[in-house]
């Protein structure tokens, strides 16, 4: 569609304002990591359990059940299963 050069301002100015947030939260992030931050949700097991786990999977254990014990959903335990 054909607009007049002044209906089309809001839209740049816009634009222009969404690279600046983009721009800025990159380079925040960039910062963060340098200072060592770990970016991410956090894991709900410790890396501990995540080797029960695997253990406990090799010795046959069922999904459902080793959610219940670590009190996790199945969807994260099965995660942590061997790929084949």
């Amino acid at each position: 569609q054909h607009r007049p050069p002044d209906a089309r301002r809001p839209r740049r100015l816009a634009d222009v304002e969404r690279d600046l947030i983009r721009t800025r939260t990159a380079e925040g992030r960039a910062r963060a990591k340098e200072r060592g931050q770990v970016m991410g949700r956090r894991s709900a097991l410790s890396p501990q359990q995540k080797q029960e786990v695997r253990e406990r999977l090799a010795d046959g254990a069922q999904l459902a059940d080793l959610a219940r014990i670590f009190n996790v959903s199945r969807s994260t335990i099965s995660r942590l299963r061997p790929r084949p």
